[in-house]
């Protein structure tokens, strides 16, 4: 039997649909019939979730991850992927609230980013999560270095993914400032960590080591429903 797979949705409903579509795609992509693994959702308030990041009110903030996560549990869930990177900031504390499984989106990202040998990498995200230390952490583990964007840049990435991308409104001018962030930086890749920022650039765009941390959490959850807990 394949684990049930639990999402913590809704942050923002564009990267949520994005997780669902790209975990049947993977499937039928390995296995080429429908047998998808069961799949439970819970969607939370976006503003209020939002909210609680901007004004830092995180004890709050704890407790409504945990509140969704026992919602998720109680439906049946085997485990949980939180379906946006920022509320891994808090990932340490909410696992030892819950009984279930949780499986990290930083860990995703590294284990893929170790197997490429890289050593540097530029993170690019919200503002929340490229203020955070839970990248930066995160990737100390795999001996992986982090830099950010500078202030006026992290801004403007921003407020593409909060004025644009979460409304799944996609722009050229936005793909251009963006890759142009991203030029200026000696690094060996780069971590697309919002997992609405797969929307606005893919490999196709730059020949520049993309890390597309939706993509890859996916893999990870399909992985881990499969049981084959050695790719997770």
């Amino acid at each position: 039997m394949k684990k049930k797979i639990g999402i913590l949705g809704g942050i923002s409903h564009t990267s949520t649909i994005k997780y669902y579509q790209t975990l049947m795609n993977l499937y039928y992509e390995r296995f080429g019939n429908y047998y998808y693994p069961e799949i439970i959702m819970h969607s939370l308030d976006f503003q209020y979730f939002t909210d609680l990041e901007n004004e830092l009110r995180l004890q709050e903030y704890e407790d409504y991850i945990v509140y969704s996560m026992h919602c998720l549990e109680k439906a049946g869930a085997d485990f949980i992927i939180m379906a946006a990177n920022s509320p891994h900031s808090v990932l340490a504390e909410v696992r030892k609230r819950i009984g279930t499984p949780i499986l990290s989106i930083v860990d995703a990202v590294g284990r893929a980013a170790q197997k490429k040998n890289v050593q540097r990498l530029l993170l690019t995200g919200i503002k929340y999560t490229m203020q955070s230390d839970f990248y930066r952490n995160g990737m100390r583990n795999y001996g992986i270095e982090i830099v950010t964007p500078n202030d006026e840049e992290q801004n403007l990435i921003d407020q593409i993914i909060f004025k644009e991308l979460v409304l799944n409104i996609i722009l050229d001018k936005s793909r251009e400032d963006f890759l142009a962030i991203i030029n200026r930086y000696p690094v060996d890749g780069v971590i697309l960590g919002c997992t609405e920022l797969p929307l606005l650039l893919g490999d196709k765009d730059t020949k520049i080591l993309l890390l597309n941390s939706l993509h890859l959490h996916c893999e990870m959850a399909l992985n881990y429903t499969l049981g084959d807990s050695s790719k997770t």
